[in-house]
């Protein structure tokens, strides 16, 4: 297939082969959104009325806070929190009761204006994902020789795969996926039984050895693969 605004940016996310691809596409929509909202459009109409309705879960709330810029942060935590108390703790009349005040305090809890807008992005990027798999043999390849899929993405690529591929292409797709998440989960495990083993006092020591890295990392690693966030405490 020849190169174009929608091709690019998901070659960028599979060249490396190290890694969840997927994962690296959900961190680069991520980025541009945090960063989108945490400038100018931080005083959009619409966008505040979203960022007030939705909120932010913690893992973006976090990431938020490392864009340095507070008091956007601030700004819009000042009227979001002014919903909750107006919309939830203060709401009078017939539908506020304890239990309807409960059930929006749960939505709110669920809510998200990043993920909300994340998910968009990456779903219309899978489009590009299939139709690239069927169509280009070069990238098809790439798809085959990645590392990994961590297993939130591993199950969502098989859900959207249903709903986006030709019947008579997704055999091969789903074929090669699990091919490579049997030769992943099989040394993974290997790696953790090894860390585990490595506390025998018959291996005293032998986990500190400079060709033990992948021994080392391996629990880190097992919470990324099933999770999809890294624990911050990988190697540098």
């Amino acid at each position: 297939m020849r190169e174009s605004i929608l091709t690019i940016p998901v070659n960028e996310v599979f060249e490396p082969r190290e890694g969840c691809p997927i994962c690296r596409m959900r961190d680069t929509v991520e980025q541009h959104i945090c960063e989108y909202i945490m400038g100018a459009a931080m005083m959009e109409p619409d966008v505040r009325i979203e960022t007030n309705r939705l909120g932010f879960c913690h893992t973006h709330y976090t990431q938020l806070l490392k864009q340095n810029n507070r008091l956007s942060l601030a700004l819009m935590l000042n009227s979001h929190l002014e919903d909750v108390r107006s919309g939830i703790i203060d709401k009078k009349g017939l539908f506020a009761s304890k239990d309807n005040k409960a059930k929006k305090a749960a939505e709110l809890d669920h809510s998200c204006f990043v993920c909300s807008k994340v998910q968009w992005g990456i779903d219309h990027m899978l489009d590009t994902v299939f139709t690239m798999y069927v169509k280009d043999g070069k990238f098809r390849n790439m798809f085959r020789t990645q590392e990994f899929f961590c297993l939130p993405h591993y199950h969502y690529l098989i859900e959207q795969s249903a709903l986006k591929m030709p019947k008579n292409e997704r055999p091969d797709f789903l074929k090669t996926l699990d091919e490579i998440m049997q030769n992943y989960t099989k040394q993974l495990g290997s790696d953790v039984n090894e860390f585990c083993n490595s506390f025998d006092y018959r291996n005293a020591g032998k986990l500190h050895n400079a060709d033990m890295e992948h021994v080392r990392s391996s629990i880190d690693r097992a919470i990324a693969f099933l999770t999809s966030r890294p624990t911050g405490n990988e190697p540098k």
